[in-house]
This record gives structure tokens, sequence and C-alpha cells, in this order.
């Protein structure tokens, strides 16, 4: 399977005027949704540099601990991501409310991490960038080339690494999903 990067956007995509931010429609989940996964798929390489920087930050203040957190929060999302592809209540729950299991996931790691005394560490350099990117891609809104290439990747014209964490929490667009069912009982 082929990974591409996807490039890094103009930080005045990224974080323009007030003009490209709304608040979204909390009683639209669907739609809130597809907006944070959008986002997630487009800016994602702006995410993770903003994510690096943080981490970097916290990570030259308290290495040991950082890495810690960061193979606590690895393992601990790989043990869940298993146990819901294994477990049928799970992966419905996983499907259903992604935000949940990742907080899930957040608490479980918390847990773990407090038992050795890096909880501040944790807070500053793995919640709260992930806390950022989540408001973020709740408050941007979408524009024709952002659309475009979450299309490509729900197709899988491109793969990439968002992409992949968001399978495994098998998060796509709506309309993504309906596109690659058709094309795949096309093939069929």
């Amino acid at each position: 399977m082929d990974v591409d990067i996807a490039p890094l956007r103009a930080w005045d995509d990224f974080f323009p005027g007030s003009d490209r931010f709304a608040r979204p429609d909390f009683r639209d989940i669907s739609k809130w949704n597809n907006r944070v996964v959008s986002n997630l798929l487009y800016y994602q390489t702006n995410y993770l540099v903003v994510a690096a920087m943080m981490i970097s930050v916290v990570g030259f203040l308290s290495p040991f601990n950082m890495i810690l957190g960061g193979i606590v929060v690895v393992l601990v999302f790989t043990a869940f991501v298993w146990a819901a592809h294994n477990k049928d209540i799970l992966r419905r729950m996983k499907k259903r409310y992604p935000t949940a299991f990742v907080m899930v996931v957040m608490l479980a790691s918390y847990f773990l991490i407090s038992m050795f005394g890096g909880v501040m560490v944790f807070v500053f350099g793995i919640t709260f960038p992930l806390l950022l990117m989540f408001i973020h891609a709740s408050l941007r809104l979408r524009n024709l080339k952002n659309k475009l290439e979450n299309k490509m990747e729900g197709i899988g014209l491109k793969r990439t690494p968002m992409g992949i964490v968001l399978d495994a929490l098998e998060q796509q667009e709506e309309n993504i999903s309906k596109l690659t069912d058709y094309i795949s009982k096309a093939k069929e």
C-alpha cells in the first residue's frame, strides 16, 4: 500500500480570518462529522507540524515522560482498534460514537500514565494538540479544493497517514463511503 504525504497547506489558508470559520450545526451530527473528517484529511500535514512543535517543546522539557506517554497512547489506541475489530459491539460503538471512542482511549491512556507520574506531560504534550486539531477541524469551513482532495482519498486514488487513522476509526465522509460502495459493486 503506497502512502502519500499530503502537502503542507498555505498558512493563510489554514488559519485565515474569521470569515472562513463558523460554528458547526450541533443538531446535525452527520454534517459536523463530515466537516471534521474533511478538514482532518485536507490539513493533516499542517496539524502534524503544529502537533510536532508542541510535542517538541514538551518533549524537550520532559523527554522520558513524553516518550512514555506516546508509547502508552499508541499501545492503548492499537489495543482498542484491535478489540473493536474483534468484537461487534465495540465496532458499532466506534462507528457511531467516534468521539466517545477516542475519549475512552485518552482516558485509559491517562490512567495508565498517571501511574508513572507523567500526567502534565500527557495533558500538554498529547491531549492539547489533539484538542486543538479537533477544534480547528470543527470550526474551519471547507472549500472546493478541500472537498476534491477528500473525494480522491475516499475512493482510493490517494492514501495518506490521516486516512489510515480515520479508516482505523471507521470514519469517512458519508458521500465518499457511498461512492466507494458503488465502485466496489461495479467491479464485481
